[in-house]
């Protein structure tokens, strides 16, 4: 009974840690900001016009895709949760060095919190969203009721990297110069703003190793095409999740008692 209760006021402690970080880097991201939080919807709204002008006039993507504007959003604030909560999750023990040597505190709440803020705006971002639906007339469906299952596979799948990487990074600086190259090759790799069908076929066999590809054609199914994914595309995502998960805590859980002699 002693070790569930020291258990349960751990938890309570770390949780109230996470939100009072939250909390902090939420305000610290639109301080002197005259729009503030609502860059976060401006911003996919602007990089979708943009992408969509490119693609449409210019390269012409936008002519195989039925509401090429919508395909372009869905696809860009979804790999942008990912993108932004393990690039800000990478450097978060490094860059919360003056606190880890003066308090006794659990390590792996730097990284979660940054998924856990890069998730906020995301729910934020979504509302650009829904001003695309409505502008395009797409109406909504009972399908969007898995956006939840959604984001656990997102969840565990970012918090899994960024342990990963915010581990790496304490040891090899060099993974913090390193991801945002991986980063860009990510983001061509994965069908955000052309059609898969234009890859060639050896491309298109190798999407299956891409677990991004399979979360945007998930949140596209359910936002868009009106399609729920079937139980063994559900089972691709959780698999690819869990793994990445289990692997980030595994290595954080080995290095995360020599973190502070190298930061």
């Amino acid at each position: 009974m002693a070790q569930t209760a020291s258990t349960k006021a751990t938890l309570k402690r770390n949780w109230f840690t996470i939100t009072s970080l939250v909390s902090k880097d939420f305000k610290l991201k639109y301080r002197r900001s005259v729009l503030g939080v609502l860059w976060s919807v401006l911003n996919p709204l602007l990089m979708m016009c943009v992408l969509a002008a490119v693609f449409t006039n210019v390269l012409k993507f936008g002519d195989d895709v039925q509401n090429f504007p919508m395909y372009l959003i869905l696809g860009n604030v979804l790999f942008s949760l990912m993108a932004d909560s393990t690039s800000s999750a990478m450097g978060s023990i490094l860059e919360s060095a003056p606190l880890i040597k003066k308090v006794r505190v659990s390590k792996m709440i730097f990284p979660l919190e940054k998924v856990l803020f890069t998730l906020v705006n995301f729910a934020i971002s979504l509302i650009a969203v829904v001003i695309v639906m409505l502008f395009f007339r797409i109406p909504p469906t009972v399908n969007l009721l898995a956006m939840p299952i959604l984001l656990v596979f997102m969840l565990l799948f970012c918090a899994g990297l960024g342990m990963l990487l915010s581990s790496l990074a304490v040891f090899f600086r060099d993974v913090c110069h390193l991801w945002g190259v991986v980063i860009t090759a990510w983001t061509y790799a994965t069908p955000l703003f052309y059609p898969v069908g234009l890859l060639p076929d050896w491309m298109q066999a190798a999407e299956a190793f891409n677990p991004m590809y399979h979360y945007v054609c998930y949140f596209r199914d359910i936002a868009m095409y009106n399609t729920v994914p079937g139980l063994t595309e559900n089972l691709i995502c959780l698999g690819m999740a869990a793994v990445t998960f289990a692997i980030g805590f595994a290595v954080f859980k080995a290095t995360e008692k020599k973190f502070i002699l190298y930061v």
